[in-house]
Protein backbone atom coordinates (compact mmCIF):
# COMPACT_ATOMS: atom_id res chain seq x y z
CA UNK A 1 0.00 0.00 0.00
CA UNK A 2 1.78 3.15 -1.24
CA UNK A 3 0.96 6.14 0.96
CA UNK A 4 2.51 9.52 1.76
CA UNK A 5 2.41 9.20 5.55
CA UNK A 6 3.29 6.67 8.24
CA UNK A 7 6.00 7.91 10.60
CA UNK A 8 3.49 8.53 13.38
CA UNK A 9 2.03 5.04 13.07
CA UNK A 10 3.39 1.74 14.50
CA UNK A 11 0.81 -0.55 12.88
CA UNK A 12 -0.14 -0.89 9.23
CA UNK A 13 -3.62 0.29 8.32
CA UNK A 14 -6.24 -2.42 8.22
CA UNK A 15 -6.87 -3.41 4.59
CA UNK A 16 -10.58 -2.70 4.84
CA UNK A 17 -9.90 0.70 6.39
CA UNK A 18 -7.30 1.44 3.72
CA UNK A 19 -9.70 0.64 0.91
CA UNK A 20 -12.47 2.68 2.52
CA UNK A 21 -10.10 5.63 2.91
CA UNK A 22 -8.49 5.40 -0.52
CA UNK A 23 -9.60 7.59 -3.40
CA UNK A 24 -7.41 6.27 -6.24
CA UNK A 25 -10.37 4.52 -7.89
CA UNK A 26 -11.88 7.87 -8.79
CA UNK A 27 -9.33 10.66 -8.29
CA UNK A 28 -7.11 9.03 -10.91
CA UNK A 29 -9.39 10.93 -13.26
CA UNK A 30 -7.34 14.06 -12.70
CA UNK A 31 -3.83 12.68 -13.09
CA UNK A 32 -3.10 15.33 -15.74
CA UNK A 33 -4.21 18.14 -13.42
CA UNK A 34 -2.12 16.73 -10.55
CA UNK A 35 0.98 16.64 -12.73
CA UNK A 36 0.25 20.11 -14.11
CA UNK A 37 0.01 21.50 -10.58
CA UNK A 38 3.20 19.71 -9.50
CA UNK A 39 5.14 21.15 -12.43
CA UNK A 40 4.06 24.67 -11.53
CA UNK A 41 4.93 24.08 -7.87
CA UNK A 42 8.43 22.83 -8.77
CA UNK A 43 9.08 25.80 -11.04
CA UNK A 44 8.07 28.14 -8.23
CA UNK A 45 10.31 26.31 -5.72
CA UNK A 46 13.27 26.74 -8.05
CA UNK A 47 12.46 30.40 -8.64
CA UNK A 48 12.51 30.91 -4.86
CA UNK A 49 15.85 29.00 -4.55
CA UNK A 50 14.18 26.31 -2.45
CA UNK A 51 15.20 23.83 -5.18
CA UNK A 52 18.19 24.07 -7.50
CA UNK A 53 17.66 24.41 -11.23
CA UNK A 54 19.13 20.93 -11.68
CA UNK A 55 16.64 19.48 -9.21
CA UNK A 56 13.83 21.35 -10.94
CA UNK A 57 14.79 19.98 -14.34
CA UNK A 58 15.10 16.41 -13.06
CA UNK A 59 11.69 16.55 -11.40
CA UNK A 60 10.05 18.17 -14.42
CA UNK A 61 11.50 15.51 -16.74
CA UNK A 62 10.28 12.78 -14.40
CA UNK A 63 6.78 14.26 -14.27
CA UNK A 64 6.66 14.60 -18.06
CA UNK A 65 7.68 10.95 -18.39
CA UNK A 66 4.93 9.80 -16.01
CA UNK A 67 2.33 11.85 -17.91
CA UNK A 68 3.45 10.47 -21.27
CA UNK A 69 3.47 6.87 -20.01
CA UNK A 70 0.01 7.13 -18.47
CA UNK A 71 -1.39 8.61 -21.67
CA UNK A 72 0.21 6.06 -23.98
CA UNK A 73 -0.94 3.18 -21.77
CA UNK A 74 2.47 1.89 -20.60
CA UNK A 75 1.89 2.98 -16.99
CA UNK A 76 -1.29 1.95 -15.19
CA UNK A 77 -2.79 3.81 -12.25
CA UNK A 78 -3.49 0.91 -9.90
CA UNK A 79 -5.17 0.45 -6.54
CA UNK A 80 -1.85 -0.18 -4.75
CA UNK A 81 -1.70 3.60 -4.37
CA UNK A 82 -3.91 5.45 -1.89
CA UNK A 83 -4.62 8.37 -4.21
CA UNK A 84 -3.41 10.06 -7.38
CA UNK A 85 -0.93 12.18 -5.41
CA UNK A 86 0.86 9.12 -3.96
CA UNK A 87 0.82 7.48 -7.40
CA UNK A 88 2.61 10.42 -9.00
CA UNK A 89 5.09 10.94 -6.17
CA UNK A 90 5.94 7.24 -5.72
CA UNK A 91 6.54 6.80 -9.46
CA UNK A 92 8.61 9.96 -9.56
CA UNK A 93 10.87 8.70 -6.75
CA UNK A 94 11.20 5.32 -8.50
CA UNK A 95 12.37 7.10 -11.64
CA UNK A 96 14.67 9.86 -10.39
CA UNK A 97 15.57 8.80 -6.85
CA UNK A 98 15.74 10.92 -3.71
CA UNK A 99 15.38 14.23 -5.53
CA UNK A 100 11.81 13.19 -6.22
CA UNK A 101 11.14 13.34 -2.48
CA UNK A 102 11.58 17.12 -2.66
CA UNK A 103 8.47 17.53 -4.85
CA UNK A 104 6.21 17.89 -1.82
CA UNK A 105 8.25 20.69 -0.21
CA UNK A 106 5.97 23.50 1.02
CA UNK A 107 2.83 21.61 0.02
CA UNK A 108 0.13 19.52 1.71
CA UNK A 109 -2.25 17.03 0.17
CA UNK A 110 -4.97 19.42 1.34
CA UNK A 111 -3.94 22.30 -0.90
CA UNK A 112 -2.84 19.85 -3.60
CA UNK A 113 -6.24 18.17 -3.90
CA UNK A 114 -7.96 21.56 -3.69
CA UNK A 115 -5.86 22.66 -6.67
CA UNK A 116 -6.46 19.46 -8.65
CA UNK A 117 -10.22 19.73 -8.20
CA UNK A 118 -10.24 23.37 -9.28
CA UNK A 119 -8.12 22.63 -12.34
CA UNK A 120 -10.38 19.70 -13.27
CA UNK A 121 -13.60 21.65 -12.79
CA UNK A 122 -12.18 24.55 -14.79
CA UNK A 123 -11.27 22.26 -17.70
CA UNK A 124 -14.69 20.61 -17.60
CA UNK A 125 -16.52 23.95 -17.57
CA UNK A 126 -14.76 24.76 -20.84
CA UNK A 127 -15.76 21.37 -22.28
CA UNK A 128 -19.40 21.71 -21.20
CA UNK A 129 -19.54 25.25 -22.54
CA UNK A 130 -18.34 24.00 -25.92
CA UNK A 131 -21.12 21.38 -25.98
CA UNK A 132 -23.69 24.05 -25.12
CA UNK A 133 -22.38 26.26 -27.91
CA UNK A 134 -22.82 23.39 -30.40
CA UNK A 135 -26.38 22.96 -29.16
CA UNK A 136 -27.10 26.67 -29.56
CA UNK A 137 -25.82 26.56 -33.15
CA UNK A 138 -28.28 23.77 -33.97
CA UNK A 139 -31.13 25.62 -32.25
CA UNK A 140 -30.27 28.75 -34.24
CA UNK A 141 -30.30 26.80 -37.51
CA UNK A 142 -33.77 25.46 -36.72
CA UNK A 143 -34.90 29.01 -35.94
CA UNK A 144 -33.53 30.36 -39.22
CA UNK A 145 -35.30 27.63 -41.20
CA UNK A 146 -38.67 27.89 -39.43
CA UNK A 147 -39.61 31.56 -39.15
CA UNK A 148 -42.90 30.77 -40.90
CA UNK A 149 -43.58 27.33 -39.46
CA UNK A 150 -46.80 28.03 -37.56
CA UNK A 151 -47.73 26.00 -34.52
CA UNK A 152 -49.82 26.33 -31.39
CA UNK A 153 -48.30 27.86 -28.30
CA UNK A 154 -49.46 26.33 -25.03
CA UNK A 155 -50.25 27.32 -21.48
CA UNK A 156 -51.39 24.64 -19.00
CA UNK A 157 -50.82 22.19 -21.88
CA UNK A 158 -53.84 23.82 -23.57
CA UNK A 159 -53.56 25.44 -26.98
CA UNK A 160 -53.32 29.16 -26.34
CA UNK A 161 -52.09 31.35 -29.21
CA UNK A 162 -50.36 30.69 -32.52
CA UNK A 163 -46.64 31.26 -32.87
CA UNK A 164 -43.76 29.83 -34.89
CA UNK A 165 -41.35 26.98 -34.36
CA UNK A 166 -38.56 29.56 -34.56
CA UNK A 167 -40.07 31.45 -31.65
CA UNK A 168 -40.54 28.26 -29.63
CA UNK A 169 -36.91 27.19 -30.17
CA UNK A 170 -35.82 30.75 -29.42
CA UNK A 171 -37.11 30.32 -25.87
CA UNK A 172 -34.70 27.42 -25.38
CA UNK A 173 -31.88 29.40 -26.99
CA UNK A 174 -32.30 31.93 -24.19
CA UNK A 175 -32.32 29.20 -21.52
CA UNK A 176 -29.11 27.59 -22.73
CA UNK A 177 -27.49 30.99 -23.25
CA UNK A 178 -28.15 31.74 -19.57
CA UNK A 179 -26.70 28.33 -18.70
CA UNK A 180 -23.44 29.34 -20.37
CA UNK A 181 -23.49 32.57 -18.36
CA UNK A 182 -23.95 30.60 -15.13
CA UNK A 183 -21.00 28.34 -15.93
CA UNK A 184 -18.90 31.40 -16.75
CA UNK A 185 -19.80 32.89 -13.36
CA UNK A 186 -18.72 29.69 -11.59
CA UNK A 187 -15.41 29.80 -13.50
CA UNK A 188 -14.77 33.40 -12.46
CA UNK A 189 -15.40 32.76 -8.78
CA UNK A 190 -13.33 29.57 -8.56
CA UNK A 191 -10.37 30.97 -10.49
CA UNK A 192 -8.09 31.66 -7.51
CA UNK A 193 -5.21 29.29 -6.78
CA UNK A 194 -5.18 27.43 -3.43
CA UNK A 195 -1.68 25.98 -3.82
CA UNK A 196 0.64 27.26 -1.11
CA UNK A 197 -2.01 27.22 1.59
CA UNK A 198 -0.49 24.08 3.10
CA UNK A 199 -2.61 21.91 5.35
CA UNK A 200 -4.52 24.95 6.65
CA UNK A 201 -2.04 27.56 7.95
CA UNK A 202 0.30 28.26 5.06
CA UNK A 203 4.00 27.43 5.31
CA UNK A 204 7.29 28.85 6.56
CA UNK A 205 8.88 28.40 3.13
CA UNK A 206 9.15 31.64 1.11
CA UNK A 207 6.68 30.58 -1.56
CA UNK A 208 5.67 32.91 -4.37
CA UNK A 209 1.96 32.10 -4.58
CA UNK A 210 1.32 34.79 -7.17
CA UNK A 211 3.83 33.15 -9.51
CA UNK A 212 2.27 29.70 -9.06
CA UNK A 213 -1.17 31.15 -9.76
CA UNK A 214 0.13 32.86 -12.90
CA UNK A 215 1.74 29.64 -14.20
CA UNK A 216 -1.57 27.81 -13.80
CA UNK A 217 -3.74 30.49 -15.40
CA UNK A 218 -5.47 31.67 -12.23
CA UNK A 219 -6.40 35.29 -11.55
CA UNK A 220 -4.32 35.16 -8.36
CA UNK A 221 -3.87 33.18 -5.14
CA UNK A 222 -6.69 32.51 -2.68
CA UNK A 223 -6.78 34.96 0.22
CA UNK A 224 -7.26 32.74 3.28
CA UNK A 225 -5.41 29.46 3.75
CA UNK A 226 -8.16 27.85 5.86
CA UNK A 227 -10.84 28.70 3.31
CA UNK A 228 -8.52 27.57 0.50
CA UNK A 229 -8.35 23.95 1.63
CA UNK A 230 -11.98 23.67 2.77
CA UNK A 231 -13.80 25.60 0.03
CA UNK A 232 -16.12 23.50 -2.09
CA UNK A 233 -18.59 26.30 -2.86
CA UNK A 234 -17.55 26.19 -6.50
CA UNK A 235 -18.42 22.47 -6.70
CA UNK A 236 -21.88 23.21 -5.30
CA UNK A 237 -22.26 26.11 -7.75
CA UNK A 238 -21.16 23.89 -10.62
CA UNK A 239 -23.62 21.15 -9.67
CA UNK A 240 -26.36 23.76 -9.36
CA UNK A 241 -25.53 25.11 -12.82
CA UNK A 242 -25.46 21.57 -14.26
CA UNK A 243 -28.79 20.81 -12.59
CA UNK A 244 -30.26 23.85 -14.34
CA UNK A 245 -28.82 22.71 -17.68
CA UNK A 246 -30.39 19.30 -17.16
CA UNK A 247 -33.70 20.84 -16.11
CA UNK A 248 -33.77 22.81 -19.38
CA UNK A 249 -32.86 19.69 -21.38
CA UNK A 250 -35.56 17.74 -19.55
CA UNK A 251 -38.23 20.35 -20.32
CA UNK A 252 -37.26 20.30 -24.00
CA UNK A 253 -37.25 16.49 -24.01
CA UNK A 254 -40.71 16.41 -22.44
CA UNK A 255 -42.02 18.54 -25.31
CA UNK A 256 -40.29 16.43 -27.95
CA UNK A 257 -41.70 13.25 -26.39
CA UNK A 258 -45.17 14.82 -26.52
CA UNK A 259 -44.67 16.11 -30.07
CA UNK A 260 -43.55 12.64 -31.14
CA UNK A 261 -46.78 10.94 -30.02
CA UNK A 262 -49.32 9.67 -32.53
CA UNK A 263 -51.77 12.25 -31.19
CA UNK A 264 -49.48 15.19 -32.04
CA UNK A 265 -47.16 14.02 -34.85
CA UNK A 266 -45.35 17.39 -34.83
CA UNK A 267 -41.93 15.75 -35.24
CA UNK A 268 -40.32 12.59 -36.48
CA UNK A 269 -37.20 11.59 -34.58
CA UNK A 270 -34.46 10.14 -36.78
CA UNK A 271 -34.03 6.37 -36.69
CA UNK A 272 -30.52 6.77 -35.29
CA UNK A 273 -31.95 8.40 -32.15
CA UNK A 274 -34.92 6.03 -31.70
CA UNK A 275 -35.48 2.43 -30.72
CA UNK A 276 -38.18 -0.13 -31.41
CA UNK A 277 -40.17 -2.58 -29.33
CA UNK A 278 -39.27 -6.25 -28.84
CA UNK A 279 -42.92 -7.20 -29.28
CA UNK A 280 -44.77 -4.33 -30.98
CA UNK A 281 -43.43 -3.85 -34.54
CA UNK A 282 -45.14 -0.50 -35.07
CA UNK A 283 -43.31 1.24 -32.21
CA UNK A 284 -40.64 3.93 -32.64
CA UNK A 285 -39.69 5.12 -29.18
CA UNK A 286 -38.04 8.44 -28.19
CA UNK A 287 -35.57 6.69 -25.88
CA UNK A 288 -32.84 9.34 -26.00
CA UNK A 289 -35.25 12.08 -24.96
CA UNK A 290 -36.63 9.86 -22.21
CA UNK A 291 -33.16 8.97 -20.91
CA UNK A 292 -32.07 12.60 -20.82
CA UNK A 293 -35.23 13.39 -18.89
CA UNK A 294 -34.50 10.50 -16.52
CA UNK A 295 -30.83 11.34 -15.97
CA UNK A 296 -31.78 14.80 -14.74
CA UNK A 297 -32.55 13.31 -11.33
CA UNK A 298 -29.06 11.82 -11.23
CA UNK A 299 -27.48 15.27 -11.49
CA UNK A 300 -29.91 16.72 -8.95
CA UNK A 301 -28.83 13.93 -6.60
CA UNK A 302 -25.18 14.96 -6.87
CA UNK A 303 -26.11 18.52 -5.90
CA UNK A 304 -28.09 17.37 -2.87
CA UNK A 305 -25.30 15.02 -1.81
CA UNK A 306 -22.72 17.81 -1.94
CA UNK A 307 -24.90 20.26 -0.03
CA UNK A 308 -25.52 17.61 2.62
CA UNK A 309 -21.83 16.70 2.87
CA UNK A 310 -20.73 20.29 3.44
CA UNK A 311 -23.48 21.51 5.73
CA UNK A 312 -21.95 20.37 9.05
CA UNK A 313 -18.20 20.61 8.44
CA UNK A 314 -16.09 22.78 10.75
CA UNK A 315 -12.95 24.46 9.43
CA UNK A 316 -10.69 23.46 7.92
CA UNK A 317 -10.19 20.25 5.89
CA UNK A 318 -12.21 17.14 6.79
CA UNK A 319 -12.05 13.75 5.08
CA UNK A 320 -15.76 14.10 4.23
CA UNK A 321 -14.63 16.41 1.44
CA UNK A 322 -13.27 13.41 -0.44
CA UNK A 323 -16.94 12.79 -1.29
CA UNK A 324 -16.88 15.83 -3.59
CA UNK A 325 -15.40 13.84 -6.45
CA UNK A 326 -17.27 10.71 -7.53
CA UNK A 327 -20.72 12.23 -7.92
CA UNK A 328 -19.31 15.47 -9.34
CA UNK A 329 -17.38 13.51 -11.95
CA UNK A 330 -20.54 11.54 -12.75
CA UNK A 331 -22.69 14.69 -12.96
CA UNK A 332 -20.18 16.31 -15.33
CA UNK A 333 -19.99 13.24 -17.58
CA UNK A 334 -23.78 12.79 -17.50
CA UNK A 335 -24.46 16.41 -18.44
CA UNK A 336 -21.88 16.48 -21.22
CA UNK A 337 -23.22 13.24 -22.68
CA UNK A 338 -26.82 14.40 -22.48
CA UNK A 339 -26.09 17.72 -24.22
CA UNK A 340 -24.20 15.96 -27.02
CA UNK A 341 -26.92 13.35 -27.60
CA UNK A 342 -29.71 15.90 -27.40
CA UNK A 343 -27.90 18.11 -29.93
CA UNK A 344 -27.62 15.20 -32.37
CA UNK A 345 -31.27 14.30 -31.87
CA UNK A 346 -32.69 17.73 -32.69
CA UNK A 347 -30.16 18.25 -35.50
CA UNK A 348 -31.55 15.19 -37.30
CA UNK A 349 -35.21 15.60 -36.32
CA UNK A 350 -37.85 16.27 -39.01
CA UNK A 351 -40.59 18.80 -38.32
CA UNK A 352 -44.13 18.25 -39.64
CA UNK A 353 -44.96 21.85 -40.59
CA UNK A 354 -48.36 21.00 -42.03
CA UNK A 355 -49.46 19.11 -38.92
CA UNK A 356 -48.28 21.91 -36.64
CA UNK A 357 -50.21 24.57 -38.54
CA UNK A 358 -53.37 22.44 -38.69
CA UNK A 359 -53.13 21.91 -34.94
CA UNK A 360 -52.89 25.65 -34.34
CA UNK A 361 -55.90 26.31 -36.54
CA UNK A 362 -58.04 23.59 -34.96
CA UNK A 363 -57.27 24.65 -31.42
CA UNK A 364 -58.93 28.11 -31.59
CA UNK A 365 -55.51 29.71 -31.06
CA UNK A 366 -56.71 32.76 -33.00
CA UNK A 367 -59.57 33.42 -30.54
CA UNK A 368 -57.65 36.24 -28.83
CA UNK A 369 -57.14 37.88 -32.21
CA UNK A 370 -60.87 37.73 -32.92
CA UNK A 371 -61.45 39.56 -29.62
CA UNK A 372 -58.76 42.12 -30.53
CA UNK A 373 -60.50 42.60 -33.90
CA UNK A 374 -63.76 43.47 -32.14
CA UNK A 375 -61.97 45.89 -29.81
CA UNK A 376 -60.51 47.70 -32.83
CA UNK A 377 -64.09 47.96 -34.13
CA UNK A 378 -65.15 49.72 -30.93
CA UNK A 379 -66.45 46.80 -28.85
CA UNK A 380 -65.32 46.95 -25.19
CA UNK A 381 -62.79 44.18 -24.47
CA UNK A 382 -64.87 42.48 -21.78
CA UNK A 383 -67.85 42.29 -24.18
CA UNK A 384 -65.57 41.08 -26.99
CA UNK A 385 -64.21 38.36 -24.71
CA UNK A 386 -67.73 37.08 -24.03
CA UNK A 387 -68.73 37.19 -27.71
CA UNK A 388 -65.70 35.14 -28.77
CA UNK A 389 -66.26 32.66 -25.93
CA UNK A 390 -69.76 31.98 -27.29
CA UNK A 391 -68.35 31.63 -30.80
CA UNK A 392 -65.84 29.03 -29.63
CA UNK A 393 -68.64 27.11 -27.90
CA UNK A 394 -70.66 27.13 -31.13
CA UNK A 395 -67.64 25.97 -33.16
CA UNK A 396 -67.04 23.11 -30.74
CA UNK A 397 -70.63 21.97 -31.12
CA UNK A 398 -70.31 22.10 -34.93
CA UNK A 399 -66.82 20.58 -35.00
CA UNK A 400 -65.32 23.45 -36.98
CA UNK A 401 -62.71 26.20 -36.63
CA UNK A 402 -63.47 29.92 -36.24
CA UNK A 403 -62.14 30.46 -39.76
CA UNK A 404 -64.83 28.08 -41.08
CA UNK A 405 -67.74 30.31 -39.95
CA UNK A 406 -69.66 32.13 -42.69
CA UNK A 407 -70.06 35.94 -42.79
CA UNK A 408 -73.65 35.42 -41.63
CA UNK A 409 -72.39 33.34 -38.69
CA UNK A 410 -70.03 36.13 -37.65
CA UNK A 411 -72.79 38.73 -37.96
CA UNK A 412 -75.08 36.63 -35.76
CA UNK A 413 -72.62 37.06 -32.91
CA UNK A 414 -71.87 40.77 -33.46
CA UNK A 415 -72.72 43.38 -36.08
CA UNK A 416 -69.14 44.67 -35.71
CA UNK A 417 -67.84 41.79 -37.83
CA UNK A 418 -67.12 42.61 -41.47
CA UNK A 419 -65.62 40.64 -44.34
CA UNK A 420 -62.08 41.66 -43.33
CA UNK A 421 -62.37 39.31 -40.33
CA UNK A 422 -60.99 36.39 -42.35
CA UNK A 423 -57.76 38.19 -43.20
CA UNK A 424 -57.48 39.60 -39.68
CA UNK A 425 -57.58 36.18 -38.01
CA UNK A 426 -55.65 34.15 -40.57
CA UNK A 427 -52.87 32.16 -38.97
CA UNK A 428 -50.21 34.19 -40.75
CA UNK A 429 -51.64 37.54 -39.63
CA UNK A 430 -52.19 36.33 -36.06
CA UNK A 431 -48.46 35.65 -35.82
CA UNK A 432 -46.90 38.24 -38.11
CA UNK A 433 -48.59 41.29 -36.61
CA UNK A 434 -47.00 40.51 -33.23
CA UNK A 435 -43.76 42.40 -33.57
CA UNK A 436 -43.03 43.78 -30.13
CA UNK A 437 -39.50 42.88 -29.02
CA UNK A 438 -39.33 39.17 -28.24
CA UNK A 439 -42.58 38.31 -30.06
CA UNK A 440 -43.01 35.72 -32.86
CA UNK A 441 -43.69 38.12 -35.77
CA UNK A 442 -41.27 38.06 -38.69
CA UNK A 443 -39.72 41.44 -37.89
CA UNK A 444 -39.23 40.55 -34.21
CA UNK A 445 -37.96 37.03 -34.85
CA UNK A 446 -35.47 38.26 -37.47
CA UNK A 447 -34.11 40.68 -34.90
CA UNK A 448 -33.88 37.87 -32.33
CA UNK A 449 -32.06 35.62 -34.79
CA UNK A 450 -29.60 38.36 -35.70
CA UNK A 451 -28.82 38.99 -32.02
CA UNK A 452 -28.37 35.25 -31.50
CA UNK A 453 -25.99 35.02 -34.46
CA UNK A 454 -23.95 37.90 -33.07
CA UNK A 455 -23.88 36.31 -29.61
CA UNK A 456 -22.47 33.03 -30.96
CA UNK A 457 -19.82 34.85 -33.00
CA UNK A 458 -18.68 36.85 -29.98
CA UNK A 459 -18.95 34.12 -27.35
Amino acid sequence: MAQLWGGRFTKETDKLVYNFNASISFDKKFYAQDIRGSKAHVRMLAKQKILTEKERDEILAGLEGILADVENGTLDITSEYEDIHSFVEANLIDRIGDVGKKLHTGRSRNDQVALDMKLYVRDEIDAIDEELKKLLKVILRVMEENMHTYMPGFTHLQKAQPLTLAHHFGAYFEMFRRDRDRLSDVYKRLNLCPLGSGALAGTTYPLDREYTAELLGFDGPTRNSMDSVSDRDYVIELLSALSTVMMHLSRFCEEIITWNTNEYRFVEIDDSYSTGSSIMPQKKNPDIAELVRGKTGRVYGALMQMLTTMKGLPLAYNKDMQEDKELTFDAIDTTKGCIALFTGMIDTMRFRNDVMEASAKNGFTNATDVADYLVLKGVPFRDAHGIVGRMVLECISRGCAIDDLTPEDFQSFSSAFENDIYEAVSMRNCVEKRNTKGAPGEKAIKEEIELSRKYLLEN
